[in-house]
């Protein structure tokens, strides 16, 4: 998520003050939070997203051989629905190419668009502008899932491409 904030001073490298702002938001959590208000709402009210595996993901009954205490880590997680159904089709992402992506890099291309757009902002405002991209992401396990003779493999499986890959959807330039 990206949350607003006003204009701070920040430093360059250089020691000359630079400003940052943030100002788009979106949001996709576990259980389907996914709007600012709502993302709001379960932080106030303590929710938390963290549930039993679903049985579309896997049967953790399956591992019986597994101790206790491990075993009963493996039965929860944080789970969002419906990460498949990103529309990488907006993005000119091919279906070969989509297929072969992470889903955190699917859903980034998506939130990171409805981030641009919460802050009434188009991909032509940022063409030629110096406006950077930073994304937290780790510990995928879709390399183990994927399993891909894909020439898009590479790309789709690689946490650090997901910043380029959304520069790239968005038109920015970078600093």
């Amino acid at each position: 998520a990206i949350q607003a904030a006003p204009t701070v001073p920040a430093h360059s490298v250089s020691g000359a003050a630079a400003a940052v702002s943030v100002g788009g938001v979106s949001a996709l959590l576990p259980a389907g939070a996914s709007s600012q208000r709502m993302v709001g709402r379960a932080v106030a009210c303590g929710y938390d997203a963290v549930g039993e595996v679903p049985l579309a993901r896997w049967d953790v009954r399956a591992s019986p051989s597994l101790p206790e205490p491990v075993a009963s880590r493996v039965r929860h997680g944080g789970f969002v629905r419906g990460a498949q159904l990103a529309d990488t089709a907006a993005f000119a992402v091919s279906p070969a190419e989509a297929a072969a992506m992470d889903p955190c890099q699917r859903l980034l291309l998506e939130l990171g668009y409805a981030a641009l757009h919460d802050d009434h902002m188009r991909r032509e405002s940022l063409m030629g502008r110096d406006v950077g991209l930073y994304v937290g992401l780790m510990n995928t396990d879709f390399v183990a899932i994927v399993r891909s003779e894909s020439v898009y493999a590479a790309t789709g499986i690689q946490l650090s491409i997901a910043s380029g890959r959304l520069a790239f959807a968005l038109g920015t330039q970078g600093p």
